[in-house]
């Protein structure tokens, strides 16, 4: 049987930046066939308006669904998300809304991602995002079993401005979700 890992980035954060870039990289070379959901078109402004936040999960989840329709999903043995922040929403709920047993990775979740099961995850957050509360985030995760490692002063890119430090994160953030996708 094939695998698959799907990618659903996040606004502003494409499938080209590096939490989604190297961890495509990862489940390629553990065999994973790699989809990216490329979706567009979101509006401006959205930090802090939750009617804009709302408009961007629908977005982002109705391109999904157009570009994963033609996916025959019982042809995988293995169906890995790679999501970011708002993917993280997008794909919890495309998950849950075609009953498909995933592995994901959920990067910078949001609250509102655990408004959806969570039955086979990890969650990475920095302690600094302006989009996510912190306690927030340790409740849900606690709440759903789901692990969750924390960066120390990071941003919504789980970057905290000192470039040299943030690669070594990175690294460590990449180890991890290599040990999570090399686990099936």
């Amino acid at each position: 049987m094939k695998k698959i890992a799907v990618l659903f980035p996040g606004i502003g954060y494409s499938c080209t930046k590096p939490l989604l870039y190297y961890s495509a990289k990862l489940a390629k070379a553990a065999g994973y066939e790699i989809m990216p959901v490329p979706y567009s078109g979101f509006p401006d402004g959205v930090k802090g308006d939750r009617e804009k936040m709302e408009q961007c999960f629908r977005l982002a989840y109705q391109q999904a669904e157009e570009l994963l329709s033609s996916v025959e999903w019982s042809d995988y043995s293995d169906i890995l998300f790679l999501s970011k922040s708002i993917g993280t929403i997008a794909a919890s709920a495309y998950a849950a809304a075609h009953k498909l047993s995933v592995r994901s990775i959920l990067y910078t979740p949001l609250t509102d991602t655990f408004r959806f099961p969570q039955a086979d995850a990890i969650a990475f957050h920095g302690t600094a995002d302006p989009w996510a509360n912190t306690a927030d985030i340790q409740k849900a995760c606690s709440a759903s079993g789901v692990p969750l490692y924390l960066t120390e002063n990071a941003n919504h890119s789980l970057e905290t401005g000192h470039p040299v430090a943030d690669i070594a994160e990175l690294g460590r953030i990449m180890k991890i979700s290599e040990e999570f996708i090399n686990r099936h």
